[in-house]
C-alpha cells in the first residue's frame, strides 16, 4: 500500500517513524515550507522534514495546498492512503485523493477536545484521562468517522509538555494499528455523533497570548490545572513590578488563608508564592522578561523583591 504522510512538528516525527519501522510503504512526505527563525534568520526546516531527509524520503513543501502544481505532484504518487498527523487543515480536493481517503490522528479521545490545543484545554480543565484517536478526513474539522483510539491517564503532575510526549508514543503506536487493519479491511468506523451529542462535546480552540494571563482570582485547583495546561508552552505569564513574569511550575498549598487573592508573599530566599482562593499558589519554575527560566530559589537569589511582595 502506498503511503503520503502529512506533517510537521515532533509529534508527527514519532508517527511516520513507526510507519516505516513497520515497514510500510511511504512514497513521499508533506510538511511546511522552511521557515526564516532567529537573530540571523536563517532558514528552518520542520522537524518532519529533517527526519524524512535523513530516511531518503522525497519531500513536499507546498505554501498552498491547492496550487495545481502541488496537487498534481501527489497524483503522481499514486497513494492508497494519505496519513495526516499536526498538520494544517486540508481541502477536499487533497484529503479525498487517495482511494481509501485519508486518516488523522489526533491527540485526544474523540469527539471530546477538537481543535487546534487538544492537549492543553485536557490539562488545564483538569482531566485525568486523555487518548489518542484516528479518524478518517471529511469536511468538517475533527468530525470524521473515528476508527481506533487509545487512552492514556494524565497524572496530577503531568503539564502539557509531559502529556504531549506521552501521547506522540500512543499516537505512533496507533496509526501503525490502524494502517495494519486498514489493508486488512479490519475496521468499524463509528460516526462520532453516536458517541456524544455536539452539545455535551468539550473543545479545544487555538491558545492565543491574551488566554495565557493569569486571573489570581481564581481558586487554587483552577489556576494549578491552567499553568500546567500551558507549560512549557505557549506558557501563562503575569506581571511582577511591571514585567512579564513566565509561570511554567507550580505547587499547590491548600489553607484557609486570610490574605486577600492575589497578595505575594516570600521569604527572599526559599519560596515566592501568591494567595489565591483556598490557599496559596507556590511558584517552582519562572523566566522574568529577559532572564533564563530558572527555579524560584535560583530566582530569587538575584532579584530585589518589589514593595508589593509581603515578607511575613
Amino acid at each position: 500500500m502506498r503511503i503520503i504522510f502529512m506533517g510537521t512538528p515532533d509529534f508527527a516525527v514519532a508517527s511516520l517513524k513507526a510507519l516505516l519501522d513497520a515497514g510500510e510503504n511511504v512514497v513521499a512526505v508533506v510538511t511546511a515550507p522552511d521557515k526564516p527563525a532567529g537573530r540571523g534568520q536563517k532558514l528552518n526546516q520542520s522537524a518532519v522534514k529533517q527526519f524524512a531527509v535523513a530516511n531518503n524520503l522525497p519531500v513536499l513543501q507546498p505554501e498552498k495546498l491547492r496550487n495545481p502544481e502541488f496537487t498534481e505532484q501527489l497524483k503522481s504518487y499514486q497513494a492508497d492512503l494519505q496519513v495526516v498527523v499536526a498538520f494544517r487543515m486540508l481541502p477536499e480536493m487533497v484529503w479525498d485523493m487517495p482511494a481509501m481517503g485519508t486518516v488523522n490522528v489526533h491527540a485526544s479521545l474523540l469527539p471530546n477536545y477538537r481543535g487546534a490545543a487538544p492537549i492543553n484545554h485536557a490539562v488545564m480543565n483538569g482531566e485525568k484521562i486523555s487518548g489518542v484517536s484516528t479518524f478518517l478526513l471529511q469536511h468538517e474539522i475533527d468530525t470524521g468517522n473515528i476508527l481506533f483510539s487509545t487512552e492514556v491517564p494524565i497524572a496530577e503532575t503531568d503539564d502539557a509538555g509531559s502529556l504531549h510526549d506521552k501521547l506522540m508514543e500512543e499516537g505512533a503506536a496507533l496509526i501503525v494499528k490502524t494502517v495494519a487493519a486498514l489493508k486488512t479491511g479490519q475496521v468499524n468506523p463509528i460516526p462520532q455523533d453516536s458517541i456524544l451529542d455536539d452539545a455535551e462535546v468539550k473543545h479545544a480552540p487555538k491558545i492565543f497570548k491574551e488566554d495565557c494571563l493569569i486571573d489570581w482570582q481564581q481558586p487554587l485547583d483552577k489556576l494549578y490545572n491552567f499553568i500546567r495546561g500551558l507549560s512549557p508552552y505557549p506558557t501563562a505569564y503575569c506581571f511582577l513590578a511591571g514585567k512579564v513574569l513566565k509561570v511554567f511550575k507550580t505547587e499547590k498549598e491548600e489553607n484557609n488563608t486570610t490574605y486577600a487573592a492575589g497578595t505575594w508573599l516570600s521569604d527572599g530566599k526559599t519560596y515566592l508564592k501568591v494567595a489565591v482562593q483556598g490557599g496559596f499558589l507556590q511558584l517552582v519554575e519562572v523566566q522574568l522578561e529577559g532572564k533564563k527560566r530558572m527555579q524560584v530559589k535560583d530566582f530569587l537569589r538575584g532579584y530585589k523583591l518589589p514593595e508589593e511582595v509581603i515578607i511575613p
